[in-house]
């Protein structure tokens, strides 16, 4: 990628970068919504990725190989539009020391947009690196997290948690990390074989709507049960014990989306053991768990994600969930090794009965986080 990065950059600008680095999307095994209630998550980086290459200027300008060329005012209200991810970028690297004067900025990425795979944050994460290497600064790891969450939370007005930057930027090559966003512990888990990615073609904007609402019914939820159980500071934090009396306080809707993150909760400490352990068949039940949760406690499913779980499952795979914040995205599939490819392949024509045309599906190992790229220039 950064070949092709590097070439969009001349092509567009007609001279060379002087710094490049890319980051990786991901999937999350499970704990969905999770994350911004202070539970765990166990995500790991998939093997396509975001490539960003960079040289000074004197003001900004971005190029992306599927949306075009940008100038942009850093300082202008966001645009709505894919370069504020970068705008919001630079203006928290600006917080910190960190940003150039001005920058020419050209993307390359093979990580699908709106399937649920985090193109986001691997865009911004990649974008910090490039752009603070080009200032003269080497942020780390951790500093490149909270820059590129702000930029997104902050700036963009994308309320989720700190996954998928954590993930972008933390990820080992051949372990999913479980990630508990309550006290900010990561353990690596093992994680030797390769997940199946099937897409559903059905895009979501992160920015407002459905997700932003589910965020604020948990919030609405927290503190309604806060008046009960004044300790509990996170919905993740409740126990399952108490869930039933936590329900009898809250109206229908808050009573499903708490137990949703609750039982996840649980989910995902147990699927981490069980892959741990390499017990995927376990691993594979709680994926169907977790996806039927989805659908009914959280209501962010869509009938194409449960057609291609519901497929899957029936096709020879451990399991299968819905991945993302929802409506819309890709399922990750689980699946014996020696089926892998059979399995994609049954659910393609089960897909395509149902809906009259064939969805993207592919295969990803567990990869390694951000990396600053050497430059070749063609």
């Amino acid at each position: 990628m950064t070949l092709l990065a590097v070439s969009l950059f001349q092509s567009t600008f007609g001279s060379a970068p002087t710094a490049a680095a890319s980051a990786p999307g991901r999937v999350n095994i499970i704990g969905e919504h999770t994350d911004y209630n202070g539970g765990p998550v166990l995500p790991m980086a998939i093997s396509r990725r975001t490539t960003v290459v960079v040289a000074a200027g004197s003001g900004w300008e971005f190029v992306s190989e599927t949306e075009g060329r940008r100038a942009v005012d850093i300082d202008a209200p966001l645009a709505h539009e894919w370069t504020d991810y970068l705008c919001g970028v630079v203006r928290e690297l600006r917080r910190v020391g960190a940003a150039p004067a001005g920058a020419r900025v050209a993307i390359a990425s093979t990580v699908p947009i709106g399937a649920g795979l985090s193109s986001s944050s691997a865009l911004t994460v990649a974008a910090a690196a490039a752009l603070s290497t080009l200032a003269g600064r080497r942020l780390s790891r951790h500093q490149l997290i909270d820059v590129t969450y702000r930029a997104e939370h902050d700036q963009v007005g994308v309320r989720g948690g700190r996954m998928d930057q954590t993930t972008a930027a933390l990820a080992r090559t051949g372990h999913a990390l479980l990630f508990e966003t309550g006290t900010g512990e990561i353990h690596p888990v093992p994680f030797p074989g390769r997940a199946g990615i099937v897409e559903t073609g059905l895009s979501h904007r992160l920015a407002g709507g459905a997700l932003n609402e589910r965020r604020r019914e948990c919030e609405e939820a927290l503190a309604i049960l806060q008046g009960r159980w004044p300790a509990v500071a996170t919905l993740a934090a409740l126990p399952e014990r108490d869930l039933a009396a936590a329900e009898s306080l809250l109206a229908p809707e808050m009573r499903r989306r708490v137990r949703h993150v609750v039982t996840e909760t649980t989910r995902t400490r147990a699927a981490a053991d069980a892959l741990g352990s390499g017990n995927l068949s376990q691993v594979g039940r709680l994926l169907v768990e977790g996806h039927e949760s989805l659908r009914v406690n959280y209501e962010s499913s869509v009938p194409e994600a449960d057609l291609i779980v519901e497929s899957a499952v029936r096709h020879g795979a451990y399991g299968a969930r819905l991945m993302g914040a929802g409506w819309g995205g890709a399922v990750l599939v689980l699946a014996p090794r020696e089926h892998e490819r059979r399995v994609l392949r049954n659910v393609a024509s089960d897909f395509e009965r149902e809906y009259g045309r064939k969805p993207s599906g592919w295969h990803t190992r567990a990869s390694a986080g951000v990396r600053r790229d050497p430059l070749r220039v063609p």
